[in-house]
């Protein structure tokens, strides 16, 4: 590819896609909100949600990336959560197609399946957790997300775009934050029940969506994590602990993550680098 977009280039996945893809000598617009400071080779100011910033960010570039959302249910009310996150990637997606854009990436979330967001403690129907597993979605984020991955569908069908979903994990940088959320959860691990202990290092979360802009055909939905958990306790041990009614359908030796990270490895070639 010779030119990328990105949007969100400013947050912390955001900001790493634009190292990598500059690495890879790939040059790269931004699409991010005014003020925000970017590295960029071309910035365009405005919002996702606008049709006319978005078509402009468009010309002439051979790819997408999109990351930007209201990255949780807090960050505003529901009806901007859900309102903006889903109508965002919409208009980047439509865009994209009526631009002829081959491949888009869109960041998805492990929130999706409604856990890490919900009011009381929930447990996944099984693990290793793939995208197939029933949402108990009850915040307005993760029905977002469950939007994005539909609207992704429809405009593979719509435009014949490649879109790739990835369903990120709790993501950091070591020193940032990934070391300090460990020791909590080392010492609580009921802290990262919810996410199911699962974690992605930032350079990894951007390696991934790199490699999914190389994808070719359809629409499709990845869990993207580190191999092992955050927790220094044994991943079955934790399960029954904390998920006692969830169907365990593999051998999860170790700290092995009880996600199901086979089809991003098979398909992307992806398996993270960084670890706890």
């Amino acid at each position: 590819m010779n030119r990328v977009l990105v949007t969100g280039a400013g947050g912390r996945i955001g900001r790493a896609v634009v190292d990598a893809l500059q690495l890879r000598r790939v040059a790269v617009t931004a699409l991010v909100l005014p003020g925000t400071p970017c590295q960029a080779d071309r910035l365009v100011e405005g919002s996702v949600c606008d049709v006319a910033a978005v078509r402009a960010a468009m010309a002439g570039v051979d790819g997408v990336v999109h990351l930007a959302a209201r990255p949780a249910p807090h960050r505003g009310t529901p009806y901007e959560v859900f309102g903006e996150n889903s109508l965002g990637t919409f208009t980047v997606l439509e865009e994209a197609g009526r631009a002829g854009v081959r491949n888009a990436v869109v960041a998805s979330s492990l929130a999706a399946n409604g856990l890490p967001f919900a009011a009381g403690p929930l447990s996944p129907a099984y693990v290793p957790l793939d995208a197939a597993v029933p949402s108990q979605a009850e915040d307005p984020y993760a029905l977002s997300k469950l939007a994005d991955e539909q609207t992704a569908a429809m405009m593979a069908r719509r435009h014949g775009t490649t879109v790739v979903a990835l369903r990120y994990p709790f993501v950091g940088g070591f020193a940032e934050r990934l070391e300090e959320h460990a020791r909590k959860v080392a010492a609580d691990p009921a802290l990262g029940a919810a996410d199911l202990w699962s974690y992605l290092e930032t350079r990894d979360a951007a390696r991934a969506a790199v490699l999914a802009l190389g994808v070719h055909g359809g629409s499709h939905v990845f869990h993207v994590a580190a191999p092992d958990t955050l927790a220094p306790y044994p991943t079955l041990d934790l399960l029954r602990r904390y998920h006692p009614s969830t169907a365990i359908r593999a051998d999860l030796p170790g700290r092995t993550t009880p996600l199901d990270l086979g089809p991003a490895r098979e398909l992307l070639g992806f398996t993270a680098e960084h670890t706890v």
